[in-house]
């Protein structure tokens, strides 16, 4: 199943509107294809459905979180530190038009926000889509590797002498942490290369 019949499946269970669906996936479809993205694309997405796909059974509301995939970085400007917030707001807009239910919409809203700092919590679905998000600092050295060129392109209005200390910061975000990753699958799978690959790109900054 590719990333547009997805959208379209997880849509269906709330509305049988295809040109609702229709407008709403070209929305989206845009927005991870704009000038200026080279790792937050749909491509991306598609990674991430991946990965949550191995633990399906895991989660208990697998619509749910596709849904805060589809949205979590459909606002992105490398300028901005308020892209998750942005993002959220446009679920909720667009994802009410569906429709799905409030509460629905306001868990969605609290998980793309929770991809900003992507810290642990209570709520075990979060912490699977957090974890698929971050499942390319545990990749291998070649997929890593085009992962730090890619985000060093959507980042390239900025000179290597303020780069390198925010990228920094960055990562010592997540060496700090005591997981990087929440979940006992990811943190199994993905820990122990995700700390290799970070601490190897500190040490070229």
């Amino acid at each position: 199943m590719n990333i547009q019949e997805r959208f379209v499946q997880c849509c269906l269970q709330s509305t049988e509107d295809r040109q609702l669906i229709g407008n709403l996936w070209t929305e989206l479809e845009k927005k991870y294809t704009e000038k200026g993205r080279h790792y937050h694309t749909l491509d991306h997405l598609d990674s991430m459905f991946r990965e949550l796909d191995a633990v399906k059974d895991s989660i208990r509301d697998f619509d749910l979180v596709s849904f805060s995939v589809f949205y979590h970085d459909a606002i992105y400007d490398a300028s901005s530190k308020s892209n998750e917030k942005k993002s959220a707001a446009l679920a909720d807009k667009r994802l009410r038009q569906l429709p799905l239910s409030p509460s629905s919409v306001r868990r969605i809203a609290e998980q793309i926000i929770a991809t900003q700092l992507h810290e642990f919590s209570d709520d075990t679905d979060t912490n699977y889509l957090l974890d698929a998000d971050l499942s390319v600092l545990g990749s291998d050295p070649a997929t890593y590797t085009e992962y730090t060129l890619n985000i060093r392109k959507e980042y390239s209005v900025y000179p290597d002498f303020l780069y390198r200390p925010g990228r920094k910061k960055v990562l010592r975000h997540f060496l700090d942490m005591d997981r990087i990753f929440k979940t006992e699958e990811f943190t199994v799978k993905y820990e122990e290369k995700a700390r290799e690959n970070i601490r190897k790109e500190w040490e070229t900054l």
